[in-house]
């Protein structure tokens, strides 16, 4: 008999907090960008900064913020801090999204 804390065997109902505390963490534009940008490779702040034409403070608090919702993972080399995504997997997880948002938005009739 499977074990049933086996998180495939849980119900979705019981991990609702956790896909909100994730969710949160996608809901701002700029953390999406951070995410896309740290996706194919371990970025700075600096070069994430230059790439998004963000400021550093900026970057730095929505760093925190997928740190925290452990979306991003720290590499530190020496004086020099990289980010990269924590798990490859939300990337199709956002072009699913992408195409729901522009799906619902097709087909809105009100404004």
């Amino acid at each position: 008999m499977p074990q049933l804390h086996h998180n495939r065997l849980m119900p979705l109902e019981d991990f609702l907090p956790t896909v909100a505390f994730v969710a949160k963490s996608l809901s701002d534009e700029n953390r999406l960008r951070i995410l896309l940008c740290v996706h194919e490779a371990k970025k700075s702040v600096s070069g994430i900064v230059e790439e998004l034409n963000l400021s550093q403070p900026l970057v730095s608090h929505h760093l925190k913020e997928l740190r925290r919702s452990l979306l991003v993972k720290v590499e530190r080399r020496g004086p020099f801090v990289y980010y990269e995504i924590a798990d490859a997997r939300i990337v199709p997880i956002l072009a699913a999204l992408k195409d729901l948002a522009t799906d619902l938005l097709a087909a809105r009739t009100t404004f």
